[in-house]
């Protein structure tokens, strides 16, 4: 089997020797977290560090991958260098690895620096006293609205995806699991349907569509339509999608 193996050109050879090892190994690091992808924490010459081993593809695109398209792995690891340059806050990326055979794409491996967090956006949509929590989801807004300014689509903005860290009396915001971004200039409606997998209550929404309002120069009231119109949206499909496997699941069982 054919091992590919990128670095960033930052490092050490005898630190990208160590991460091969880590990958060699990666079986028998302790912990996981993750049902799909597999993501572990450790440690490796006093430097925190996660790896990301991405789940097998089905056959299909084990042929897509190998031939026709970039894997998760490479687009994370190119995705990060990229919103790096761009100033966009997001886990120094150090490393990604594939596994290949001659006709079929395998294994593939995201090493990145571990960063600290205070919270992601997802404790926002589950605990409404969190302290300054109207201050940090406006700052989100922000960073949201600075994105979009640089022509960066998000496609997995959802609540797990971006860290948040307290720094002073701002807050600094990170994106994660960074495999699907289109870079483009992005019309209105893009923008703000870029904000439907991030909650289902209609009190964010609307501060959200204040805050973007204020930094767009656009009217309130259309995306504040636009925005919760875009979020029902996303969870009729989202609950219709879970019960039509939960009804597959039910008749392989049968």
């Amino acid at each position: 089997m054919k091992e590919i193996k990128v670095f960033n050109t930052e490092l050490s050879a005898a630190f990208k020797a160590d991460l091969s090892q880590l990958i060699h190994d990666f079986e028998s690091i302790e912990g996981g977290v993750g049902k799909r992808n597999i993501i572990k924490t450790t440690t490796l010459n006093s430097s925190n560090l996660n790896i990301k081993a991405f789940k097998v593809p089905h056959l299909f695109n084990q042929i897509v991958y190998r031939f026709f398209r970039k894997s998760k792995a490479q687009r994370s690891f190119e995705y990060a260098h990229k919103l790096t340059k761009m100033k966009v806050g997001t886990p120094k990326p150090l490393a990604y690895f594939e596994y290949l055979t001659p006709w079929r794409y395998t294994k593939s491996f995201y090493l990145s620096e571990h960063l600290e967090c205070d919270l992601t956006y997802r404790e926002l949509t589950t605990n409404f006293n969190y302290p300054d929590y109207e201050t940090i989801l406006r700052a989100f807004t922000r960073f949201t609205y600075s994105l979009h300014e640089k022509g960066i689509h998000f496609l997995d903005h959802s609540p797990g995806n971006t860290l948040i860290k307290k720094n002073g009396d701002t807050y600094d915001f990170y994106l994660v699991d960074l495999n699907r971004m289109a870079f483009r200039n992005l019309d209105f409606e893009s923008r703000i349907r870029n904000f439907a997998k991030l909650t289902i209550h209609r009190s964010m929404v609307e501060v959200m569509s204040d805050e973007y309002a204020k930094c767009s120069g656009e009217d309130y009231q259309r995306i504040v339509d636009l925005m919760w119109k875009a979020t029902t949206s996303f969870q009729y499909k989202f609950h219709r999608k879970k019960r039509l496997k939960k009804k597959l699941k039910f008749w392989k069982n049968t």
